[in-house]
């Protein structure tokens, strides 16, 4: 059965039409997967899925992802990342390399939170990666989480004063009273893409929901890997943005509320 797969020109580029062809004719796609992006399982013959080849300095690994997670793209990446994957490939898949393994990627860790500004109440989400954020294409080992948000838009913060301004573009998917995606601008004006999507929708508490409706935007803050953690507390969680600030480590936008 062919496969809803999406193959982009780059990646047909590298494996040629043959081999493309043949993933679209479901013959060297894989039915369920795991996603690279998300980790969690896709199923081709059900929803899109985007083909993602990761291609290292002698090795090249084709793997799968949700569309709502990743499009279709080739990622650069060193051999290094590539010999120390942590999760293999399906065993059919498209026979690219020896080695059917994708490499480690860092989750978005999401907390939501009232953050107060100026005597105000504001809903915010606090997003923190669980390991460095490498930019595509980079070889060494160090965290570009923070200058990838700040070319998007992102204002650098080094005390929480004021409102940061809107990031015109993006927007914060809430449904049903659950958070359930970060929207960012398609890269080619298309509809909305997913920058971050809850595995399953996030509960927020009456209060966050209430001050999201009244401003109809969500605050997001950033910070890299190790600057804030899980904090049980609103309190804790302010004082960890505060020094998170004051270090140099912490970017923010405001987005406009999506749903309700």
């Amino acid at each position: 059965m062919p496969r809803m797969l999406d193959v982009s020109d780059e990646v047909r580029a590298e494996i040629g039409d043959e081999e493309a062809d043949r993933l679209l004719a479901g013959e060297n796609a894989p039915g369920s997967y795991d996603c690279t992006s998300c980790r969690t399982q896709g199923d081709s013959e059900q929803e899109r899925t985007s083909t993602v080849l990761f291609i290292g300095d002698e090795t090249a690994v084709l793997a799968f992802a949700h569309a709502t997670c990743l499009p279709s793209q080739v990622v650069q990446v060193t051999e290094e990342q590539l010999q120390g994957a942590v999760k293999s490939i399906n065993g059919d898949t498209a026979d690219l390399a020896p080695d059917k393994v994708v490499p480690e990627q860092a989750v978005l860790g999401v907390t939501s939170g009232l953050v107060l500004i100026a005597g105000e109440l504001h809903p915010a989400l606090v997003v923190e990666p669980t390991g460095p954020i490498a930019r595509p294409g980079a070889t060494g080992r160090g965290d570009d989480f923070l200058p990838l948000l700040i070319e998007q838009g992102f204002m650098p913060l080094t005390a929480i004063e004021s409102v940061p301004p809107v990031l015109h573009g993006w927007s914060v998917l809430l449904a049903v009273g659950q958070l359930h995606a970060v929207l960012q601008p398609s890269a080619n004006g298309g509809q909305p893409v997913a920058w971050w999507q809850a595995h399953q929708p996030l509960q927020v508490t009456e209060g966050w929901r209430a001050a999201a409706n009244k401003h109809q935007q969500v605050l997001m803050f950033a910070a890299p890997v190790g600057s804030i953690g899980r904090q049980p507390r609103e309190d804790l969680l302010r004082d960890a943005l505060d020094k998170a600030a004051a270090n140099g480590k912490l970017v923010a936008a405001a987005m406009p509320l999506a749903g309700t």
